[in-house]
């Protein structure tokens, strides 16, 4: 019994203690939506520190915060680029709704004044190789021909680069093109340019926010290696009717906003189109090159739990070579959205998303057509839990179904000869469910870590080839070559039957360590699986490459990323300096045989090989985040790598199995953004760009065969280009009668390729008829570019 009085003793003792502490340290919750002003736009990453705390929470991609703090009086402060800062008594003592609406700075040339403690909060974050661009920050940045561009903006980001001028797509850390997720409003775009690179497929104007991750890439995003490219579109004017656009050189652009319901809903149409056609026709010339698109987004507030969206996309580009030649591609993206607060510390986002992206081609002297699709129907439930102030967990689900139409043939002429065809529809579903967890173990230490499994099912077909040892590729051991395998017959499979399955548990880790106010040190680990591959031989994505699913013949590409970094907030701010390195290494790389024919072909398998890339690098980003001047200076030091050796003793493999030079290394890669805001009517800005020539083949010989001239190549991409480099400028004007009238206008006038460099788009050789010496011609696409372009708004 002494016993038993000294435990119940000892157990109300810690009871009491128990609950006096519990009391003691009662806390409530502050959550709520930050929208700008004027339009009622909400914003994504406004920080919400709470100083004496030295704690702090940022926005979502809807607005919404919550954040967690022990009953009392608190200071809030609200600090968000290029709106005023806002302070907030707040008196604790029941979970409250708390909403705010940030006002524009009026001066432009103080819009980044952010308080330390914004900073530090940003330092502790475990995120990294993570870029932000607003749409605000892409509009001062020189673009060819004056029109703003998304992609020619992230191309100033060190770890970023292309293929060149005029080519389609981006490559990240030496990744290829198809391994870029890219985003819009949540719905896969699978092709990003416009006229082939010239342009981008994203409307600045309708664009909120834009964000790069290159690296320690959150669980919630899967299905691709090298990154993701995030971008959101502008919601819509709420309490009132604007429009605003622009007329270009070769292009112009309109868009309209507005509410739906007072401050509940809006509605926002934004549309581009390009006349290069007109003065072709102008000039007696057939040729034509144009495009179009439309963007749209719908929104509504049911009630403070609920909100609604609807937003599409939908472009069209249109290159055609006389009556001969015409290739006609874009995309049509719908998505619907539905915001839903659980509670004030449950956010969730249910997504039902459709895309298209639609390729095709009419060739008159061959007398046919040709169209093709991808189709996808993408269904997201995603949740974001704020557990405590130290802990932050999302998780979700995520369903692609994709139908691949890879092409159809049909004669243009009854007398064209060509015979209807269609190539094999194939067929496949991925799902994904993932949890992701932000943990602050102590002051100075914050983890990152996730998990995301993914499930790949590619389902039955009609006519799938059936190969001797499952080989649709062989080697002729006379000729030392690899080539096609000749199939032993067909199998067909119902829709409902499974070809292959796939499984891949992939870990994300992310930690930051602060080393003292001004300074942190992350580290970050990922792994991620890619089921999609873009066939493609040349060095850019074009229209006519094929996209094909992973499945009998072909495995997912597996990645493992490496990053260490380090962080640091120079003179209070106004300087900042990024720095990190990071290694790659992929699995199932496909690598092509030589004399590969991707176009029309039904039997893929029988031309590619799996292999394996690397690529790794250092990475500078150095900006000035204040004042007059502001800018950034970026540099990448890096290498891109693939081989495929032979699958047995007896095989080479492709390039005798030795690495070599991706299409897309540069080792080198320097550039330079800055902009000058000389007084409120002129603002000047610069750009800069050198870059490393890319990998290439120069024949190393030839020799003569039946009176013909036949080049003889060596090892592969042992030969670079010549460098690339370049400097664009350009001025807006803004004239000072636009203060106090409701048009506003402006001018921007500027230089592309300033000291017109005639950059290398490719080198050619062929035989000089008059000396019969063969010699190399260089292909470039810009000399000096000049434009102008008019910009308003009311």
């Amino acid at each position: 019994m002494p016993n038993s009085k000294v435990f119940c003793r000892m157990f109300l003792t810690v009871f009491l203690l128990v609950h006096t502490v519990s009391f003691a340290q009662q806390k409530y919750t502050i959550s709520g939506t930050i929208s700008e002003s004027i339009g009622g736009e909400t914003l994504i990453g406004v920080t919400v520190a709470l100083p004496e705390l030295g704690s702090g929470v940022v926005t979502n991609e809807y607005g919404f915060y919550s954040i967690t703090l022990p009953e009392g009086n608190h200071k809030l402060t609200l600090s968000y680029m290029g709106f005023k800062s806002i302070i907030k008594e707040v008196s604790l003592v029941e979970n409250i709704k708390l909403d705010f609406t940030m006002v524009e700075e009026a001066s432009q040339l103080d819009e980044v004044v952010v308080s330390q403690d914004v900073e530090k909060t940003n330092i502790r974050k475990p995120q990294m190789s993570v870029n932000t661009l607003t749409a605000a920050s892409i509009k001062r940045i020189p673009a060819v021909l004056g029109e703003p561009d998304v992609i020619k903006s992230i191309l100033l980001l060190p770890g970023v680069s292309n293929a060149g001028e005029g080519a389609s797509g981006f490559n990240v850390r030496g990744g290829a093109a198809d391994q870029n997720l890219i985003l819009l409003d949540e719905a896969i775009v699978f092709n990003s340019s416009h006229l082939f690179g010239f342009f981008s497929v994203f409307n600045t104007d309708a664009i909120k926010d834009v964000k790069l991750y290159k690296g320690g890439i959150p669980a919630r995003y899967g299905g691709r290696l090298s990154s993701v490219l995030d971008i959101y579109q502008r919601e819509g004017n709420k309490n009132a009717f604007k429009m605003n656009g622009g007329i270009g050189a070769i292009s112009s652009r309109l868009l309209v906003e507005g509410p739906i319901d007072q401050g509940r809903g809006s509605f926002l149409f934004a549309g581009r189109a390009s006349y290069v056609h007109l003065f072709l026709a102008l000039a007696d010339n057939d040729n034509t090159a144009s495009f179009y698109d439309l963007n749209t987004k719908l929104s509504y507030g049911l009630n403070d739990n609920n909100n609604i969206f609807l937003s599409g996309y939908f472009g069209r580009d249109n290159f055609g070579i006389g009556d001969s030649f015409l290739n006609t591609y874009g995309n049509t993206v719908a998505n619907f959205r539905w915001n839903h607060l659980f509670s004030e510390k449950l956010f969730s986002n249910l997504s039902l998303i459709y895309s298209d992206y639609f390729y095709g081609l009419e060739l008159d002297v061959r007398g046919f057509e040709w169209e093709s699709h991808i189709v996808n129907f993408n269904l997201k439930y995603d949740f974001k839990h704020y557990i405590t102030n130290n802990l932050k967990l999302d998780y979700g689900l995520n369903n692609i179904y994709y139908n691949f139409k890879p092409g159809e043939i049909q004669p243009n002429s009854e007398d064209s000869g060509i015979i209807a065809e269609e190539l094999t529809n194939k067929y496949a579903n991925e799902f994904a469910a993932y949890i992701d967890a932000e943990h602050k173990l102590s002051k100075n230490l914050t983890l990152r870590y996730g998990l995301r499994w993914s499930h790949f099912t590619r389902f039955g077909q009609d006519e799938l080839n059936i190969y001797e040892n499952d080989s649709p590729v062989v080697f002729n051991q006379d000729f030392q070559i690899y080539q096609e395998a000749e199939p032993l017959g067909v199998a067909n499979f119902d829709r409902s039957e499974t070809l292959a399955t796939f499984n891949n548990f992939e870990p994300r880790m992310a930690l930051s360590y602060v080393l003292n106010d001004k300074s942190s040190v992350k580290v970050s680990y990922n792994r991620m699986a890619q089921y999609l591959h873009l066939l493609s031989n040349t060095n850019s994505p074009t229209p006519l490459d094929v996209w094909a699913p992973s499945g009998p013949f072909i495995e997912p590409q597996l990645l493992d990323q490496y990053a260490l970094g380090y962080y640091r907030e120079l003179f209070d701010g106004r300087f900042s300096l990024e720095s990190e390195v990071f290694y790659k290494d992929i699995d199932n790389r496909i690598d092509y045989i030589d004399g590969a024919d991707l176009i029309a072909n039904d039997a893929i398998e029988q031309v590619i090989l799996p292999g394996e890339a690397r690529a790794y690098g250092l990475e500078l980003l150095f900006r000035k985040n204040t004042g007059r001047l502001r800018g950034w200076l970026a540099y990448t030091w890096s290498r891109s790598e693939q081989r495929t050796p032979g699958r047995n003793e007896s095989e080479p493999g492709i390039n005798n199995g030795e690495w070599y030079f991706t299409p897309f290394d540069k080792t080198h890669d320097f550039s330079v953004n800055a902009s000058y805001e000389l007084n409120d009517k002129w603002s000047f800005n610069a750009n800069f760009i050198f870059q490393t020539g890319q990998p290439t083949n120069y024949p190393i010989g030839q020799v003569e065969q039946l009176g013909l001239t036949v080049p003889i190549y060596g090892d592969r991409n042992t030969e670079r280009l010549p460098d690339y480099h370049r400097l664009d400028i350009s001025a807006t004007l803004t004239p000072r009668k636009n203060k106090g009238r409701k048009l506003k206008t402006e001018w921007n006038f500027g230089f592309y390729n300033l000291y017109n460099r005639m950059n290398a788009a490719s080198i050619t050789f062929e035989e000089n008829r008059e000396t019969g010496q063969n010699e190399a011609l260089r292909t470039s696409i810009f000399g000096i570019v000049p434009s102008i372009s008019y910009n308003f708004k009311f």
